[in-house]
């Protein structure tokens, strides 16, 4: 099984080259955000808990998004492996899915970082703003507070991995299909 964690900031371009890396290697994509904004959408108790974190800039807490995530692997027993997008975003939750995952006889595979300088991500932000109408991405204070986010609490995450050996950092600039190649690349080598 191919289970693999794509790492990098707000902004990085982990949604769209996860669904290039789904569609070639036959993956699930669990994306944190995307279950949230459904969950918010809803109007769930989860998904009200949580938008109250995103409003802030902050993250949810690892309980709620560990058992979320959970679940979300359980409901495709078929799977060929997964892409974990914006998860975990701390050590704890690394551990809490390195366990669960050995629980279900599989493993993280690789953490690829996507590697983008913050005036890019800002940038991105701001256009992705524009284009997707996401308020979370319209405000300069709260894009910086994410990426301060990032900086401060999800980042250590990288050693986490890089202590497994199985950390590798991607350059993020350039064109969609430069980066998807790189990607590839990488989890060719695998």
């Amino acid at each position: 099984m191919l289970n693999i964690v794509l790492f990098g900031p707000p902004g990085a371009g982990k949604g769209t080259q996860s669904e290039r890396l789904i569609e070639k290697y036959g993956l699930i994509h669990l994306s944190t955000g995307d279950v949230f904004r459904a969950n918010i959408k809803g109007e769930t108790e989860l998904g009200t808990l949580a938008k109250s974190f995103m409003d802030k800039g902050q993250l949810v807490p690892d309980e709620v998004t560990i058992n979320m995530l959970r679940s979300e692997v359980l409901n495709h027993p078929e799977a060929k492996g997964f892409i974990f997008d914006g998860f975990p975003r701390t050590n704890a939750q690394a551990e809490a899915l390195d366990l669960f995952l050995k629980s279900i006889d599989t493993k993280i595979s690789v953490m690829l970082a996507l590697e983008v300088e913050e005036v890019e991500l800002r940038e991105r932000l701001k256009k992705r703003a524009e284009v997707s109408g996401r308020v979370d991405d319209a405000n300069p204070e709260v894009i910086q507070n994410r990426i301060n986010v990032y900086n401060n609490e999800t980042a250590p995450v990288k050693t986490f991995y890089q202590n497994q050996g199985k950390f590798v950092a991607v350059n993020g600039i350039g064109s969609i299909d430069e980066i998807t190649q790189r990607l590839f690349e990488e989890i060719n080598k695998l």
